[in-house]
């Protein structure tokens, strides 16, 4: 792999009193997405920060994306770290924000950011080392091309909204059995989990799309992806850029990895064999179990459930974390 790769990773500080000031101040209640749980911080960002320098030493430089504010322990000097505030990237008629899929609409305007990037969510932790191949290969984002319909999820149903809407946005672009007819060795590609094998089988039976799995995992992007849709449609991500909480009408990063598989611009692999996804509830007890016994090279952590006791899982999550990556890495200060 010959690529130069970059990460990035955006962050907001939901304990920070003058930020959740303002936010409630721009909040309307009504079909915008402002639950506890999408801002809560449970103190694992810095065995992120672990994970990377151990794991994943190759990285050229880290991208931390934020609104302003920083963890106390960040050293924000770190030759390999670039703090990127909203401002930065994203017109001032459109902040402050507290919209995550506008702020990754704009992610691919940070300076100085290589042409191959993974992008993480804070919730995305490393267990054991990775690789550059595990992410692109021959130049393509590595990812897994999968039917899935929209489920109508009434515990969720913003979510709901925007999975079909991307699925709208892409059929105006692509016939679904063309699609297939013109890269079948991505569709039923030798190592995909049985399950979604299974589905785009199923899926042929209907001649439209009714929604694509992605792995709710690191993302693997090239910048011309992001930079071909702003001109396609600038009108329309514009628009949504005015959204200043996750709102119905929204469209998702998903849009952009489902473009570039669409397109045929990517290599097709199993992204599940070595990854986990967990929501938290009152039992993490095999969550805690996996951290601890590194059983996978990545983790996502999903808090989705405000009815959790927040204080003891955080405080097991911590436990867990800290048996595994108990060493300070060179981006905490060291006073």
């Amino acid at each position: 792999m010959s690529e130069t790769i970059d990460f990035v990773i955006t962050w907001v500080d939901g304990n920070d009193p003058a930020w959740r000031a303002e936010k409630a101040a721009y909040s309307q209640k009504s079909m915008e997405d402002d639950r506890e749980e999408r801002y809560r911080d449970y103190g694992l960002l810095r065995y992120w920060f672990r994970g990377v320098e151990q794991f994943a030493p190759w990285v050229r430089k880290i991208h931390f994306v934020t609104c302003g504010h920083l963890p106390k322990w960040l050293d924000a000097n770190h030759p390999k770290l670039n703090i990127v505030k909203h401002e930065e990237i994203i017109p001032k008629e459109f902040l402050p924000t507290y919209n995550s899929n506008v702020i990754e609409l704009y992610l691919y305007r940070i300076p100085e950011l290589a042409e191959h990037y993974v992008y993480f969510n804070d919730d995305m932790f490393f267990l054991r080392p990775v690789s550059p191949e595990d992410y692109f290969r021959n130049g393509l984002p590595c990812d897994l091309l999968a039917f899935q319909p929209v489920v109508a999820n009434p515990a969720n149903p913003v979510m709901s909204h925007l999975f079909l809407n991307n699925a709208l946005f892409l059929s105006r672009y692509f016939d679904k059995r063309e699609n297939v007819k013109k890269q079948p060795g991505k569709y039923f590609h030798f190592g995909y989990p049985p399950l979604y094998f299974f589905y785009n089988i199923l899926e042929l039976a209907f001649p439209k799309f009714t929604g694509f799995y992605n792995v709710h995992g690191p993302a693997s992007f090239c910048r011309q992806t992001y930079r071909e849709l702003w001109k396609r449609e600038e009108e329309l991500l514009l628009e949504m850029s005015s959204h200043r909480f996750r709102d119905k009408e929204d469209l998702t990063i998903y849009l952009f990895r489902d473009w570039q598989k669409l397109t045929g611009n990517f290599y097709a692999k199993n992204l599940l064999k070595d990854f986990a996804y967990f929501d938290l509830s009152n039992d993490n007890r095999r969550l805690c179990a996996l951290i601890r016994n590194k059983k996978k090279k990545m983790l996502c952590i999903n808090d989705a459930n405000e009815q959790i006791d927040f204080e003891k899982t955080k405080a097991e999550l911590l436990e867990a974390f800290e048996t595994v990556l108990p060493d300070r890495s060179s981006f905490e200060k060291r006073n």
